[in-house]
C-alpha cells in the first residue's frame, strides 16, 4: 500500500533532476500526480512509470514565472484531478556569473523561475487547499538558500527568498492545517549542478531528495511546519 495512495500531488519542474525523481516517487507511492515543465517534454517523468501509474497522472506545459501559464495549469489540474493534497515547488534555473557581468535579464529570469514561480503556483492552488483545511506544501530551496556561493548571486538571492517565503507562509497557513516546509539540498547529481558548479562532486542523487520530499508529504507530523530540512551534512 503506497504512502500517498489516493492523494493528489502537484509538482513543478518534472522533466529532469529532482523534480522528475519526486514525481516518479510520488506516483509509485500511489499519488495522482500533475507535473509540469516549460515545454511538453519527451523525457517527462511519465516515461518512468508503469502503465497503471501513468494512467492516473498528467504532465502540463507551464512556465511558472508567467502568471497566465500558472492560472491555465491550475485550471487544468483542478479539472482533471481535483484539489492537491501536496504541492511541491521545485522548478528553477541557475546562472553562473559574477555580479559585475550578470545581466539584468538573467537576474530577472533566475528570480522569476525560482522565487516568483514558487509564489505564483502556491497562490494559485491555495484557495482549493484552504477549502479542504489541510495539505502539505514543499518548497525546494538549496544550500545556496542557506549560504553564499561565489558567482551564483541571483540563484542565492532567489533561494534565500524561497526560505523567507516558506517561513511566512507557514505562519500564515498554520490555522488552515497546511504545513509548509523547505528542502535545502547540497550537491545533487543533476544538470543544474553541472551548470552552476562545474567540477563539483555530487554527494547525493535526485532519488535521495525525493525520499525527503516523500517524508514531508506523508509521514511528517502536521506540526512540522516552517522548517528548513538541510540535506547537505
Amino acid at each position: 500500500m503506497g504512502k500517498l495512495l489516493g492523494r493528489v500531488a502537484v509538482i513543478t519542474g518534472t522533466s529532469r533532476g529532482i523534480g522528475r525523481a519526486i514525481a516518479r516517487c510520488f506516483a509509485q507511492e500511489g499519488a495522482r500526480v500533475a507535473g509540469c515543465s516549460r515545454t511538453p517534454s519527451a523525457s517527462s517523468y511519465l516515461n518512468d512509470l508503469a502503465p497503471d501509474e501513468r494512467s492516473r497522472c498528467l504532465h502540463v506545459a507551464c512556465d511558472v514565472g508567467v502568471a497566465a501559464d500558472v492560472t491555465r495549469m491550475r485550471d487544468e489540474v483542478l479539472a482533471a484531478l481535483g484539489s492537491p493534497d501536496v504541492l511541491v515547488n521545485n522548478a528553477g534555473i541557475v546562472a553562473r556569473a559574477s555580479t559585475l557581468s550578470l545581466s539584468e535579464d538573467t537576474w530577472h529570469a533566475v528570480l522569476a523561475s525560482n522565487l516568483t514561480g514558487t509564489f505564483l503556483v502556491t497562490q494559485a492552488f491555495l484557495p482549493a487547499m484552504k477549502a479542504h483545511k489541510g495539505g502539505r506544501i514543499i518548497h525546494l530551496s538549496s544550500i545556496a538558500g542557506r549560504r553564499g556561493t561565489a558567482l551564483l548571486s541571483a540563484y542565492c538571492a532567489a533561494k534565500h527568498g524561497v526560505v523567507g517565503l516558506m517561513r511566512s507562509q507557514a505562519e500564515e497557513l498554520r490555522e488552515d492545517g497546511i504545513a509548509v516546509n523547505a528542502i535545502c539540498p547540497g550537491s545533487v547529481e543533476t544538470e543544474m549542478l553541472r551548470q552552476g558548479m562545474p567540477g563539483a562532486a555530487p554527494k547525493m542523487t535526485p532519488d535521495d531528495i525525493a525520499a525527503v520530499a516523500l517524508f514531508l508529504a506523508s509521514d511528517a507530523l502536521r506540526a512540522l511546519t516552517g522548517a528548513c530540512i538541510d540535506v547537505f551534512g
